[in-house]
């Protein structure tokens, strides 16, 4: 989903489709003042503008590599994009030895002028740009500085650019695992319906609609339990009441399993499940984007997630080894983009939000891991486990490849064979049969 932070999840309108990715362009009230930070290991603040760190036993390239990444409007603390992005930079420092800097525009009208200056300077061998609100500034600035090599994560330019490297996810691959999680932990609750709260009707999310259903009916076709899915589009990435309304509505269906697709809104989705199971009736939900258990581990056994982290550390392994291309890269499970939670994310997640003073009252992150870690137990049984596992081992090899629908009449036309038991209208290539 495109980009999406927890802190302001803002998305607008749809600004461009390459190989069906389309991202979204929206007004965001200001942040805070745009700062600078650089990283390194020991880390030392400097008043004002600029934090440095430094890497002492980090192999160093021949070339001292200086990367500067720019985060959304919503910057460090989002424990969602920004947050993933920052990992991977850290990570980039530590592993290749390079300088790292970091910065948050004042708004989106800072946009465009910060990215000009940064660029102009000419300081940095890369600079990486967080999130789909980056997607139109880099487009009017980079062929204005063809030498700056650029990396745009969860986006893409409408058109390629030499210099612009566009890292985008296929969605399909991590729904197809979520929704085989989601059938069996309804099963295990005695229903036989799961559902979804999304967004806006966009192609990244006809690509989880199509994934996440898929994962339904691959369950069913391999433990012969009939499930249903049960989707719904609000419109909105922002609205935490319009998930709650959507979800409550997808409960009373007899939805026992509900994955949020929908930023900020699917918070509002969190509350129903809780307020519903509180009164006697357990409802389960699953996270998306970033680890989300910590918001409510009783009811959040797992989350999927968009490994902004790799995305980024891919980008800058790419310059550090002389290999940057511009254009389009595609990251699924092979390439480490997609994933299911860890509870070691889990618990990185918790602790980012006790430091933050969000996590819940009476929550540690320890004791977030240790209720995760019993809901899986109890809710998804190893039977389910080996069928993620097979499925997943199936996509990385490539036996099962997603289509990507290009229009919204393709993206019909195989939900409604998916609905039908038809798992090889969601696939380039029939599945073999074992």
């Amino acid at each position: 989903m495109e980009g999406r932070t927890a802190a302001l999840f803002i998305i607008g309108l749809v600004i461009g489709i390459i190989i069906g990715f389309f991202a979204v362009h929206a007004a965001v009230k200001p942040a805070a003042p745009t700062t600078i930070t650089k990283t390194v290991t020991v880390t030392s603040t400097v008043t004002g503008t600029v934090t440095k760190t430094e890497t002492a036993a980090a192999p160093k390239p021949s070339k001292k590599i200086h990367v500067l990444v720019l985060f959304d409007v919503g910057g460090r603390g989002d424990l969602s994009f920004n947050d993933m992005a920052w990992l991977g930079a850290e990570r980039a420092a530590k592993e290749l030895g390079v300088d790292v800097s970091f910065a948050t525009p004042r708004s989106t009208a800072d946009m465009v002028p910060l990215l000009e200056r940064l660029s102009k300077s000419g300081k940095y061998d890369l600079i990486v740009l967080i999130g789909f609100l980056w997607t139109s500034p880099v487009e009017k600035v980079a062929p204005k500085y063809p030498q700056q090599k650029y990396a745009l994560i969860d986006s893409a330019t409408r058109k390629p650019l030499p210099n612009v490297a566009c890292y985008v996810f296929r969605e399909q691959e991590l729904a197809a695992l979520v929704g085989v999680i989601a059938a069996d932990m309804a099963h295990n609750l005695g229903g036989d319906k799961v559902g979804a709260v999304a967004g806006m009707d966009i192609p990244p999310l006809w690509r989880f609609h199509i994934g996440y259903l898929f994962g339904v009916k691959y369950y069913e076709k391999m433990t012969g339990n009939k499930t249903s899915v049960l989707w719904v589009y609000t419109g909105t990435f922002t609205d935490p009441a319009k998930g709650k309304e959507a979800a409550m509505a997808l409960i009373r269906q007899g939805a026992r399993v509900l994955y949020g697709l929908a930023g900020a809104t699917h918070l509002g989705m969190f509350e129903a499940v809780k307020e519903v199971s509180e009164h006697g009736h357990l409802v389960l939900a699953i996270g998306e984007d970033a680890s989300q258990e910590w918001i409510d581990p009783y009811h959040i056994p797992i989350s999927g997630m968009k490994r902004v982290d790799n995305a980024v550390f891919r980008a800058i392994e790419d310059v550090v080894k002389g290999t940057f291309k511009g254009g389009i890269h595609s990251l699924g499970l092979k390439e480490g983009g997609l994933g299911l939670s860890t509870l070691k994310m889990v618990k990185w997640f918790a602790e980012l939000a006790a430091k933050q003073g969000k996590l819940p009252k009476g929550l540690t992150p320890d004791k977030v891991v240790k209720i995760v870690e019993e809901m899986r137990k109890k809710y998804i049984d190893k039977e389910a486990w080996n069928l993620v596992h097979k499925l997943e081992q199936e996509i990385i090899s490539g036996k099962i490849r997603f289509k990507t629908p290009m229009t919204h009449k393709e993206y019909d036309q195989i939900i409604a064979a998916l609905k039908k038991g038809d798992l090889n209208a969601a696939l380039v290539k029939p599945m073999q049969t074992s």
